[in-house]
C-alpha cells in the first residue's frame, strides 16, 4: 500500500561562508586562524577548484622553503608507507604529532613542517583510498565542548587521517541538542556547547573546516524522529509528541520503562510544528556547508519484551492529533471514515459498528479508504455484518500499519528534501532488519527502510554478532539491502569495531575484507565509531583532560572499557 507525500519542500536557508585559511609556515595559533575562517564566512566565497589547488601548492611551497632557509631540512618530505587499509604508519602519526604540540607551544619551525607534514598525509591517504577499496572509508564521530580547546581539533582530524578515513560523518544533532553556538541558535533545542566563553564559537563549522582541509569529505549526522528528551520536557510540546492507542506518548513510554531507548522522545511524523521545528535545524546545519546529510532515527521506538512486535492498532504511534486526523483522511466516503474511527476508538470492530455505519450513510455501498477499491454493490446486496466484518477488520489494520510507515517515509522525504536541493548528498540510517514481519505484527520499529526514495542513499547498520571471527551475518545483512537496492553504489554499510581487535565481535580488518570479498561494487564503508577506537582519547576529549601521545599500536592489542558496549547499547547508537 503506498500513499503519496504531496510535500513540495522549501528552500534552505543561505549557507555559511568559510574563508581560507592563511598561508602554511605562519605561527599564529591554530584557534586565532579557525576564528578568522568562520567569522569571515557570510562575506567570503568559496574558492574555486583550481584556485584551491594553487594556493595550496604555493602554500607548501612558501613552507618547505622557509624550513630549507633555516637548515631544518634539505629536500621534500618521504611519502609514508600507508598499508592496504590506506592507514599511516605509525611512527609518521607520532611525528606529526610531536610537530603539532611544538607548534602550539610557539615554534613557528615546528608549526610549518606540521602543516607541510598533515597536508602531505591527507594527499597520500587520498591517492590511497583512489586505488584500494573501498573508494571511501569513514568514521563516525562525536564532538564535545571540549574540543574547542586550542588543538583539539587538530589531533581529532590527523587522527582520523593516520587511519586512513577521507570522510567522517559528524554529529549536529542528537539527544535533543544542536551543535549550533549559543549565540546563534535558531532552533528549539538548546547548543551542545553552554559555556559563555565559547558562546560565539561554532565547533560544526569549525570541524566541517578542518576536515575539509585535510580533503575528508565531512557529513552532518541528525537524529530524525526521535527529538530528545529535553524537547519532549516543554509543555507545549507534548502534542507534537506520538502516542499510542493507550494514550501514552513515546515520553511516557520512555519513563514507564518499556522502551531500550535513552533520552529519547520520538515526535508524530504526522504533525507540522514537528515538521517545522526540524527544517529550521536542518537548514541552519546546511549553512554550515557540510558535504551532506545522514539522517538517523527514522523510525518509531524500539520497544522491550512483547511490545517489541506492533501486533494491535493500539500498539501504534498514530494516536496523535495530527497523525490520527490523516488517517482519517484517507477514508473515501462516509462509511469509510466512520469504520476508521470506530477501529482507531476501540482497536477492533464489532458486528454493530458496521450495522450501524450502514444506517448513518444508507446510500452508501462498500465502505471505502485509500487503497481499497471493492467492486460496486448496490446498498441492499451488501452481506451481513458478521460476513464483512472480519475482512473489513484485517484490511483497516493493514491501513493503520501502511499509514504509520507513510508518516515515517514522508517525514525523511520533508526532512532531506532541503538536502536535495542544496545539491548535497542525502542519506538514510537504518537497521536492516527493523522492516520485519513478525507472525502477525512487526517490528515495532516501522523502519521501512525499502520504501525510503531512491534518491536517499542506504547507509544499513550491519552490527548483527554470530561470534568473534564470523562475519556472516554482518554481510548477510548488508546482501539484504543489495537485494532491494538496485544502485549498489547508494548502499553504504555501517559496521561497528575496533582495528586490530577481534573480542566480541570481528575486527575491523576481518569485516572490511569479508565486504570487499562478497560486495566489491560497494563503494563507501563506515565505521562506527572514532571513540572506541581510543577510548583514553575519547575520555580525555569529553572531560577535557590533558592530551597525551598515545601509541596506536598498543591501542590495538588490549579490549577497552569502551568495546563492551551491549548489543543493545550498540543497536541504540544508530
Amino acid at each position: 500500500m503506498v500513499f503519496g507525500t504531496g510535500f513540495s519542500g522549501e528552500k534552505s536557508g543561505a549557507r555559511i561562508r568559510l574563508k581560507g585559511r592563511p598561508q602554511l609556515g605562519q605561527a599564529a595559533p591554530k584557534e586565532h586562524r579557525i576564528s578568522q575562517i568562520w567569522r569571515s564566512r557570510q562575506q567570503s566565497t568559496r574558492l574555486s577548484s583550481a584556485r584551491c589547488i594553487n594556493r595550496l601548492a604555493a602554500s607548501l611551497l612558501a613552507g618547505t622553503l622557509a624550513i630549507v632557509a633555516q637548515g631544518v631540512i634539505s629536500a621534500p618530505a618521504q611519502a609514508a608507507q600507508l598499508n592496504r587499509y590506506c592507514q599511516v604508519p605509525q611512527s609518521d602519526a607520532d611525528q606529526k604529532a610531536a610537530l603539532r604540540e611544538a607548534g602550539a607551544q610557539g615554534d613557528a619551525t615546528a608549526q610549518s613542517q606540521y602543516e607541510a607534514m598533515s597536508q602531505q598525509h591527507a594527499q597520500e591517504v587520498q591517492n590511497c583510498r583512489q586505488s584500494q577499496w573501498p573508494k571511501n572509508q569513514a568514521v563516525w564521530l562525536r564532538l564535545y565542548p571540549c574540543d574547542l580547546q586550542p588543538g583539539r581539533l587538530d589531533e581529532v582530524m590527523d587522527r582520523i587521517v593516520n587511519l586512513g578515513y577521507n570522510q567522517v560523518y559528524i554529529e549536529a544533532f542528537s539527544n535533543g541538542q544542536v551543535l549550533l553556538p549559543k549565540n546563534n541558535n535558531p532552533t528549539v533545542w538548546p547548543s551542545v556547547v553552554q559555556a559563555s566563553e565559547y558562546a560565539d564559537r561554532d565547533l560544526l563549522a569549525e570541524a566541517i573546516a578542518e576536515a575539509k582541509e585535510r580533503n575528508i569529505s565531512p557529513q552532518a549526522w541528525l537524529f530524525t524522529l526521535n527529538f530528545g528528551y529535553s524537547y519532549g520536557q516543554k509543555p507545549e510540546n507534548r502534542q507534537v509528541l506520538g502516542r499510542n492507542g493507550e494514550g501514552k506518548d513515546t515520553l511516557e513510554v520512555y519513563d514507564s520503562g518499556n522502551s531500550g531507548t535513552s533520552e529519547a522522545a520520538f515526535i508524530d511524523p504526522y504533525n507540522r510544528q514537528a515538521q517545522d521545528d526540524y527544517l529550521r535545524m536542518v537548514q541552519a546545519v546546511i549553512a554550515r556547508e557540510p558535504d551532506g546529510v545522514l539522517y538517523d532515527y527514522v523510525r518509531y521506538p524500539r520497544l522491550v519484551g512483547p511490545d517489541s512486535v506492533a501486533d494491535n492498532v493500539k500498539d501504534l504511534w498514530i494516536y496523535g492529533p495530527a497523525s490520527q486526523q490523516a488517517l482519517l483522511q484517507r477514508g473515501g466516503n462516509g462509511k469509510g471514515t466512520e469504520l476508521i474511527r470506530r477501529f482507531l476508538q476501540r482497536g477492533y470492530l464489532i458486528d454493530s459498528d458496521i450495522a450501524q455505519t450502514d444506517s448513518l450513510y444508507p446510500t452508501e455501498g462498500e465502505p471505502l479508504w485509500q487503497s481499497r477499491n471493492p467492486p460496486t454493490v448496490a446498498p441492499k446486496d451488501l452481506k451481513s455484518p458478521a460476513d464483512r466484518r472480519p475482512g473489513l477488520q484485517e484490511e483497516l489494520w493493514r491501513l493503520s500499519v501502511a499509514h504509520a510507515i507513510q508518516g515515517v517515509v514522508d517525514f525523511l522525504q520533508i526532512a532531506a528534501t532541503p538536502t536535495r536541493q542544496a545539491g548535497l548528498s542525502a542519506g538514510a540510517v537504518f537497521f536492516p532488519g527493523g522492516n520485519r514481519a513478525i507472525n502477525s505484527g512487526y517490528d515495532s520499529r516501522l523502519q521501512h527502510w525499502n520504501r525510503f526514495p531512491s534518491w536517499i542513499d542506504a547507509y544499513p547498520m550491519s552490527y548483527a554478532i554470530c561470534g568473534n571471527n564470523n562475519t556472516s551475518c554482518i554481510i548477510e545483512e548488508v546482501q539484504k539491502v543489495l537485494r532491494v537496492r538496485s544502485n549498489a553504489a547508494t548502499v553504504k554499510p555501517v559496521i561497528a569495531g575496533i582495528w586490530g581487535s577481534n573480542l566480541d565481535r570481528p575486527s575491523l580488518e576481518a569485516q572490511m575484507d569479508a565486504l570487499q570479498s562478497a560486495a566489491p561494487q560497494i563503494n563507501t564503508v563506515s565505521h562506527w565509531a572514532f571513540g572506541w577506537q581510543d577510548a583514553e582519547f575519547d575520555r580525555q576529549r569529553k572531560f577535557c583532560s590533558a592530551p597525551q601521545s598515545v601509541n596506536r599500536d598498543s591501542i590495538l592489542k588490549t579490549r577497552t572499557s569502551e568495546e563492551q558496549m551491549s548489543n543493545q547499547q550498540l543497536g541504540e547508537s544508530e
